[in-house]
């Protein structure tokens, strides 16, 4: 079988998508739709993304937000890669940016645009309320954890990454 055409197809898509996320970045605020998101999430790796979805008017989801921030740094020599994942409207991304810069968060963050709630949110984990904050743990491209509600300390977060380790 003659793979090229496969790879002419899927290399165009990474460019353009490459573009589009330096162009977003560029703004201050990258904004990705449900298939980059998967694509940065589903690697097939052994690391341990960490993925919380949240909200600047969310206040479980700002009280938590530092839990993650320290993850980060606890676990920056590991194979841990903590993604926040903003459901501010995208045209708020402005604030999103500006609230993140002001708070010293350091974790790569981008906004979720992906359409109809309703429809992302069960593609992602039907067992998925629709409420945040939520965190999703992901590892060789399979979701391992998947956590509704806040995190009440950075002790209990430590603890259920190093269970997924």
């Amino acid at each position: 079988m003659n793979y090229m055409p496969l790879v002419r197809k899927y290399s165009l898509l990474f460019a353009f998508g490459c573009i589009y996320l330096f162009a977003n970045a560029q703004s201050g605020s990258v904004i990705l739709n449900l298939a980059a998101f998967e694509n940065r999430t589903l690697q097939k790796n052994d690391t341990l993304y960490v993925v919380n979805f949240w909200a600047t008017w969310c206040k479980p989801c700002v009280t938590e937000l530092p839990f993650f921030e320290q993850t980060a740094q606890a676990f920056s020599q590991q194979p841990v890669k903590i993604i926040l994942v903003s459901q501010d409207a995208k045209t708020r991304a402005v604030q999103v940016n500006e609230f993140l810069k002001k708070n010293n968060y350091t974790s790569e963050a981008f906004i979720l645009s992906a359409g109809n709630p309703n429809v992302w949110i069960d593609k992602i984990d039907s067992n998925w309320s629709g409420t945040i904050p939520v965190t999703l743990f992901y590892k060789n491209g399979m979701k391992v954890y998947f956590h509704e509600g806040d995190y009440a300390s950075f002790d209990e977060l430590e603890k259920i990454i190093h269970s997924k380790l």
